[in-house]
């Protein structure tokens, strides 16, 4: 089901129930109506969530303060994407005023999510903003918690990237020292996330991080693995080296062999290869493949795949097979061409061999 199907008549009939059941000249039909027009088949997932945040506004004749307090008796009946639409409703109309804003995002985070609709307020009211997200970073309930993480990813995706933390997360950072050992899951994702997003553009502050972090609990060890996971696959080594994984001088790949060597697009193919440790230890290796992807323009883009974390014992071999599939998907689409494999070992590329798509 497409997300912005979410936004139906069915569910904007309901809401309009449930509007009227708080405040009793809510006009309904009209509601309803206004939204439902012809052009509201061609509106996307975001399109469609501001029209109805829009709409709220438009039938709820009071001031913010007012629409706020029939939002919360509202927004508890709706989940997930459907309740989108009241952080969003705070997001658009309420940054004017930070204190009812930020109390209504922190109770409305825990029907859907306010990740997105903090992000202005953080922008337009940093210190009040980093003082309120520490705070919740000690809340009791684990979506508050999370929210403290999630809405101050300086990456977010699906939302406007907070600039400034971009340049400078340090800010950031005692809320997510909070939330290291959190017991939710849930909660440490987000921690997780946040600090890989901070690894695109200040690698060294993560890694000196993750090198006190790592060690000291199960939480923090999980954390760290996920949180370094794009300087992992980028094959750095003060990244790998925390894992046991920095080298591979004494793994040799040999054999490496594919089922074709031409193919059409929408097949796949099967590649085997041996690793050797010459090693008289045992080595710890992180197992990974390149692809080289042709690309519409002529030229090529690797994406890495990751096939195993092992262990491979002294002066012992050992055989893997693989198999890849080459089929189009809205997220990949593939060109003919000569394209490229390559198998990695901690960080290193090891062997290459050639292919083609036709």
């Amino acid at each position: 089901m497409n997300l912005k199907e979410y936004f139906n008549k069915e569910f904007i009939s309901l809401l309009a129930d449930e509007f009227f059941l708080v405040h009793q000249s809510f006009n309904k039909n009209a509601f309803v109506n206004e939204i439902i027009s012809a052009e509201w088949k061609n509106f996307e997932l975001k399109e469609r969530m501001r029209l109805i945040t829009n709409k709220m506004h438009d039938f709820l004749p009071f001031d913010y303060a007012k629409q706020i307090q029939i939002i919360q008796k509202v927004a508890p009946k709706f989940s997930g994407i459907q309740g989108f639409v009241f952080p969003d409703f705070v997001q658009v109309y309420g940054l004017a005023d930070f204190k009812t804003s930020i109390k209504a995002l922190e109770f409305l985070t825990e029907f859907s999510t306010s990740e997105f609709a903090v992000r202005p307020f953080i922008e337009k009211y940093p210190k009040e903003s980093i003082k309120q997200l520490l705070e919740w970073s000690k809340s009791k309930n684990h979506h508050i918690r999370r929210l403290s993480s999630e809405g101050s990813r300086p990456k977010l995706p699906w939302a406007p990237p907070l600039r400034e933390f971009i340049k400078n997360p340090k800010p950031m950072l005692p809320i997510l020292e909070n939330l290291k050992n959190d017991e939710s899951l849930y909660v440490r994702k987000s921690v997780a996330n946040h600090l890989n997003d901070i690894s695109k553009n200040h690698p060294e502050l993560v890694l000196e991080i993750a090198k006190k972090w790592y060690g000291k609990t199960k939480n923090t060890d999980w954390i760290v693995k996920q949180a370094l996971r794009t300087l992992l696959k980028k094959g750095n080594k003060e990244a790998l080296a925390i894992f046991g994984t920095s080298n591979a001088d004494k793994i040799d790949v040999k054999n490496l062999k594919l089922s074709k060597s031409k193919l059409n697009i929408g097949e796949g193919f099967t590649f085997t290869f041996e690793l050797q440790n010459t090693d008289k230890t045992n080595l710890t290796l992180r197992l990974e493949y390149i692809i080289h992807f042709m690309k519409s323009n002529g030229t090529t883009s690797p994406k890495i795949f990751k096939i195993s974390e092992t262990v491979l014992p002294a002066q012992t071999k050992k055989q893997l097979v693989r198999k890849h599939q080459f089929a189009n998907f809205t997220t990949r689409k593939h060109y003919a061409g000569k394209h490229q494999l390559a198998i990695v070992v901690n960080g290193d590329v090891k062997q290459l061999l050639d292919f083609e798509l036709v």
